[in-house]
């Protein structure tokens, strides 16, 4: 992947967050410098109408133009109040994993081409999508067990979003190697780290096997709990 391309990619998330009033949302005053002029200049980009929007609307509003990596950080990014502050990390948190559902033939494709199976002879009935988040999204399906119609929950990966979240992780490196040089009060924080710590956390959601062995051990633990 090119620097070049992630930069272009960096600065297009940017001018996103400026536009929906995001960085001018941003606590300006405190910082000096490069930085707050900036901040400055941000402030003069803000679309009219995002500046009567709460913080929280305005995060969530450039999140759903920037896609579900986007989302995918905020949520990380909720969990570390040490490098976002305690104000923005509460509307972090606040950031729904709701994304827009894909169509059901891009699904059953998908499911075809992993398994090497159809579809109908790997499920008596396969539903339309019940709901979505950002990296994948889930089906209500039967299967036959022994004679009888068991109802499952299938779960797809988006299509493409591999890439995408390959692609996006490149400019969140870009960033966090930028942060670290020109702003030395933040290298304490380690943002570098914190990225890698991001781009292994999102490898391992999108290995669906590792999902489906926890959850078998968990099928395996429980089975006999009349509690479940």
């Amino acid at each position: 992947m090119s620097s070049v391309g992630a930069a272009f990619r960096l600065a297009r998330a940017g001018w996103v967050l400026v536009r929906e009033g995001v960085v001018a949302a941003l606590p300006g005053e405190e910082l000096s410098g490069m930085p707050k002029f900036g901040w400055s200049v941000a402030r003069l980009f803000t679309r009219r109408r995002a500046l009567s929007y709460q913080r929280g609307d305005r995060l969530a509003r450039a999140v759903v133009r920037l896609g579900p990596s986007y989302v995918k950080l905020g949520q990380f990014l909720a969990t570390r109040p040490d490098v976002v502050g305690n104000d923005m990390a509460l509307d972090l948190a606040l950031l729904q994993d709701k994304m827009h559902t894909f169509p059901k033939a891009e699904a059953v494709h998908a499911i075809e081409a992993s398994l090497g199976r159809r579809i109908d002879d790997l499920y008596s009935s396969f539903g339309e999508p019940v709901a979505a988040a950002s990296i994948a999204q889930v089906h209500r399906a039967e299967v036959m067990r022994e004679g009888t119609a068991s109802r499952v929950a299938v779960k797809v990966i988006r299509p493409g979003v591999r890439h995408r979240f390959f692609q996006d992780l490149e400019s969140y490196f870009l960033a966090a190697r930028l942060q670290e040089k020109y702003i030395p009060s933040s290298r304490r924080l380690r943002p570098v780290e914190v990225t890698q710590t991001l781009a292994q956390t999102t490898r391992i959601e999108m290995d669906l096997r590792l999902e489906a062995a926890a959850l078998s051990e968990l099928g395996e633990n429980t089975k006999d709990d009349p509690g479940f």
